[in-house]
């Protein structure tokens, strides 16, 4: 299986600046929120490449500017785009 390293410090920032909690963010990837927190207070963190696609689909931004391969982007560090179709949400 293919594991990629991410940069916690990055992945910190981005769900802080999308003003994402970490049990939410962590129920919609499938992480206990103890585990997201080790992977944010980890220096850098590698996970199984599914887990960091989930990850960079839930914080919406791209797996490269996860991983520190792309710089972040002005956009990156905006709050998250709501996308509920249900109604639920208002």
């Amino acid at each position: 299986m293919t594991t990629l390293t991410i940069d916690s410090q990055r992945l910190k920032t981005v769900r802080k600046a999308r003003k994402l909690g970490r049990p939410k963010l962590a129920k919609l990837i499938n992480l206990t929120e103890r585990q997201l927190t080790k992977l944010e207070t980890a220096k850098t963190a590698t996970l199984p490449e599914p887990a960091v696609l989930r990850l960079a689909a839930a914080l919406q931004i791209s797996t490269q500017a996860l991983t520190g391969e792309l710089p972040l982007i002005e956009d990156d560090l905006k709050p998250v785009e709501h996308t509920c179709t249900s109604g639920c949400c208002g």
